[in-house]
């Protein structure tokens, strides 16, 4: 008799803590798969290891037509895409990351003032913190690039790199506002007002108090815009920048091998989210361990 399967509710997600080496988590299979394929893929379909499978094909059903590949294998116009594509994108990984940095650092920090102007007591912060929130969160971040390379750059020629930052920045400073808010208004005014009674000005409750236990609270929403960011950073090929996007796209004009080639630049995505996601995970468990001493 077969035992019954057993699902057990954790508390977070599974991201696996260090030193719990023992749980084949999803993000365990995902970056081993991932890094797999991009290592395995351009190793099999190379000359050598192709016109192995096909002739060894060949002599296992003789009768069967010649594959077309042996042909081009033979006159020398067989092309591996996948590795050819992988050696051609990763000089736009430098401009990805360089990009995704320097947002992440100005979004987090636009996040955060958005997020005190919607609680503050003063009535014009307040409402203009509300309104840039109400308003940038209803524009589509591709039409703010374009807004922002294309019609602003006419008066304040912005280049590729800053139009990309600027955007990026204002565009998730405004859903980072939002977390923040939420984060800043679900600490209980007890502690506030305790910290107050101790002797503490405003600011230093707020920053030895208040913003402590909210980045806590705030930080796994925050790690999904973060990671939402850098993958929204591939829009930013429509402002000339040669990112990892663009440069798929360049080459796929010069070899049309469209499959071959956003296969692995799916695949580097794919690892540079969850190595992000990995990141945001430890400094989670981190603020925890903190939070219990």
């Amino acid at each position: 008799m077969s035992q019954p399967v057993t699902i057990v509710i954790a508390d977070g997600t599974l991201i696996p803590e260090r030193g719990n080496k023992g749980v084949f988590s999803a993000w365990r299979i995902a970056l081993i798969g991932a890094i797999g394929l991009l290592i395995v893929v351009p190793l099999i379909n190379t000359a050598e290891v192709q016109s192995f499978v096909h002739t060894l094909w060949l002599q296992v059903f003789p009768s069967s037509t010649p594959n077309p590949v042996l042909e081009r294998i033979a006159d020398g116009s067989y092309r591996n895409y996948y590795w050819n594509a992988l050696k051609f994108v990763p000089d736009g990984l430098i401009i990805t990351f360089q990009v995704t940095l320097l947002s992440i650092a100005c979004a987090t920090v636009i996040g955060l003032f958005a997020g005190l102007g919607q609680i503050s007591r003063n009535t014009l912060i307040n409402r203009v913190s509300t309104v840039y929130v109400e308003v940038i969160r209803g524009i589509p971040l591709i039409v703010q690039l374009f807004y922002i390379y294309y019609s602003l750059g006419q008066l304040l020629r912005t280049e590729g790199v800053l139009a990309a930052v600027a955007a990026l920045s204002i565009c998730y400073g405004a859903y980072i506002g939002e977390i923040f808010r939420a984060g800043i208004q679900s600490i209980s005014r007890g502690q506030m007002e305790a910290a107050l009674a101790l002797g503490m000005t405003r600011r230093q409750a707020f920053r030895f108090i208040i913003l402590p236990q909210t980045v806590r609270v705030i930080l796994p929403a925050l790690g999904n815009e973060l990671i939402a960011m850098l993958k929204d950073s591939s829009l930013v090929s429509i402002v000339a920048l040669p990112d990892l996007m663009t440069r798929g796209r360049q080459y796929t004009s010069q070899s049309f091998a469209y499959f071959e080639t956003f296969t692995m630049v799916a695949l580097l995505y794919l690892v540079m989210t969850l190595f992000l996601s990995r990141l945001v995970g430890i400094m989670e468990e981190r603020l925890q361990k903190r939070g219990r001493k």
